[in-house]
């Protein structure tokens, strides 16, 4: 991912982020049942990668989940802990999440992986699995569309991913894939997606 571009898009406009949809109140009331539901099945450590403006890391965390949130845009993790004081927030990126091997029990990655190439997944998807437990779990959202696509989404270009070939990328990294969800609302663009596990013994 190109770091400088996504500082470069998101950082000037954080608090405008924050103040349009950077907030659980934005959120579809199906997506906070699907991740308050995950997040009482964790153990141990999680990351919430690409947490923005820390929305969804203080949901997580009021629902039993012991989480730090992580984003690669420093005026979002200013802002985060503004926000949520009290709740632990960093500078990092989804390509190096800072943690130790097998030393995570969950990762949290909302619409953080929208503007990624589609060729720079694999190795995210690597670091993440690299990071888990074995059974740690895996829940990410995105944009679904028939193929993928790029398209210009508000902040920066992002791509639409086939639900298919995005659990063929996971599967491939080494995890099992439990659940996906679709939702298309009017309006708005497809929504998607996918729960899994790491493989391993535990």
């Amino acid at each position: 991912m190109n770091h400088d571009a996504v500082r470069s898009a998101y950082g000037p406009r954080a608090l405008e982020y924050r103040t349009a949809v950077g907030s659980i109140e934005h959120t579809h009331p199906a997506d906070r049942e699907l991740v308050a539901a995950w997040a009482a099945g964790l153990k141990g450590p999680v990351v919430d990668a690409g947490c923005g403006p820390g929305h969804w890391t203080r949901f997580l965390a009021e629902h039993g989940a012991r989480v730090e949130g992580l984003d690669v845009v420093s005026e979002f993790v200013a802002l985060a802990a503004e926000l949520s004081p009290g709740f632990p927030f960093r500078v990092g990126s989804l390509e190096d999440l800072g943690v130790e091997d097998s030393s995570l029990g969950g990762i949290f990655a909302w619409y953080s992986m929208i503007h990624l190439e589609p060729a720079e997944l694999p190795a995210v998807l690597a670091e993440f699995a690299r990071c888990l437990r074995p059974g740690g779990a895996l829940l990410t959202g995105f944009f679904e569309g028939p193929e993928v696509e790029r398209f210009p989404h508000a902040m920066m270009p992002a791509y639409y991913w086939p639900v298919d070939e995005l659990v063929s990328k996971v599967t491939a990294a080494g995890f099992e894939v439990l659940e996906t969800h679709r939702r298309a609302d009017t309006g708005r663009r497809p929504h998607a997606a996918v729960a899994a596990r790491r493989l391993g013994r535990t």
